[in-house]
């Protein structure tokens, strides 16, 4: 079976995809700031966040409305007379002594918290991205070596079928030759539906769903190299920049301002009042315009107030603990990621690069050997090649990722290393 029929069956299965230009990773991760799902979650909490603040900014503004009745009453002389009131009142509240601060400050730690939130949700969505990326590309490079590997598995039960005729080799060697070749076209049937589904997670990744990126630029990751800081010292950083760490310490202390306010609520209230108003019926305790401040102190609310104090110290402690239990994972994510880094860096690193080594030498004998016509195995070295080929590109791209991982930890940003070449 040619290339040329497996390269048709291939444009076949991605005819779907779209774009004519080949998609770069920098252009895959421009998207970030896409509006993907996500992302919007994560701005309309923060909206709402802000319209907290808003809300509680606003107790403190000047406020006018229009007050009045429309009544009868009735006169010494027994006889009914309109009493009707028509006011105009202004007021402008002056202390509620913590109220309205510590509602303010609340929600400023809120706000901080969302926005803490939104930053990790973009460190995430990065990460995905580069993910689906990578994947698209394995894919691509596994699909290769399945079709060389189908295609070798093909001549051979072709060939044997006719040394079969020929009584060269028996039923059921034939037989296991198909076998052979079955499970190898199964493989790389299922590669080439990787393909397809690949380029659908990495095009929703994207927020491009109707374009299925069909060609993909191999990235050059020149960050792979770049030094990494020693734990200790990541700690400390990441325990002071990590955005889920910075959201759960905002909400710690929204809690405590917000349980500043609501204790405010036993404090007293001043308000300065306006109040021009009209009368049907003229009395002299009736005043057309008149001014003053307004003062109320609260005696007993009952247990409203305690109810609502415990309501928060217990979202107080919420967050403090799930504060306390990130600390934690993040601590053994770190040691994780660290040491995936070192060991891509080292063992695996060096045991791709010998497995390819090794494979290029095979294909050059497999060549020769072909030329002289001595054996038929070239297109299994072939696929061969290409696996040790897929080995170490799969070191890398898990490099790029552990890296993302941990430049996500860090905020975003990592310390810089003592000693280390700019």
């Amino acid at each position: 079976m040619s290339r040329v029929a497996w390269g048709a069956l291939l444009a076949c299965g991605l005819s779907s995809a779209g774009g004519a230009e080949p998609l770069t990773l920098d252009e895959a991760l421009a998207t970030v700031s896409a509006a993907h799902p996500d992302r919007r979650v994560a701005e309309s909490e923060l909206a709402l966040s802000r319209a907290d603040r808003e809300q509680a900014a606003s107790r403190q503004d000047f406020s006018l409305f229009l007050d009045g009745s429309l009544r009868n009453g009735r006169r010494p002389d027994g006889d009914w007379k309109p009493d009707n009131v028509g006011r105009i009142v202004a007021r402008k509240p002056l202390l509620d002594f913590g109220r309205s601060n510590q509602a303010i400050a609340a929600a400023d730690q809120e706000i901080a918290a969302r926005q803490a939130a939104l930053m990790n949700v973009e460190n995430l969505r990065r990460i995905d991205i580069m993910a689906r990326y990578f994947d698209v590309l394995l894919a691509d490079m596994q699909y290769a070596a399945d079709n060389e590997f189908m295609a070798v598995a093909y001549v051979s039960w072709d060939n044997a079928s006719d040394r079969l005729e020929v009584g060269q080799i028996s039923q059921p060697e034939l037989l296991r030759l198909e076998a052979d070749y079955q499970d190898i076209r199964e493989r790389r049937n299922a590669s080439l539906q990787r393909m397809r589904s690949t380029r659908q997670k990495l095009a929703h990744a994207i927020l491009r769903p109707d374009e299925l990126p069909a060609e993909l630029v191999v990235p050059a990751l020149k960050d792979n190299a770049r030094p990494v800081p020693a734990y200790d010292a990541l700690l400390a950083w990441i325990m002071k920049k990590n955005p889920r760490v910075l959201a759960l310490q905002a909400q710690v202390a929204a809690a405590d301002a917000r349980l500043a306010a609501v204790r405010a609520e036993r404090n007293p209230a001043l308000d300065a009042e306006v109040i021009g108003g009209g009368y049907s019926r003229e009395s002299t305790t009736r005043d057309e315009l008149s001014a003053g401040l307004v003062f109320n102190i609260p005696l007993y609310q009952g247990r409203r107030v305690d109810a609502r104090v415990a309501s928060v110290l217990a979202q107080k402690e919420r967050s403090a603990a799930e504060l306390d239990k990130l600390k934690l994972d993040l601590a053994d994510t770190l040691l994780a990621t660290l040491q995936e880094i070192e060991w891509l860096r080292g063992s695996s690193r060096a045991a791709a690069d010998k497995q390819i080594e090794y494979r290029d030498w095979a294909l050059e004998r497999a060549r020769a050997e072909y030329e002289l016509e001595l054996k038929t195995n070239l297109g299994a070295s072939m696929a061969e090649t290409q696996m040790a080929q897929l080995r170490r590109k799969q070191v890398e791209y898990r490099l790029a990722l552990a890296l993302a991982r941990l430049e996500a930890l860090s905020g975003g940003s990592l310390p810089p290393v003592e000693g280390a070449q700019e």
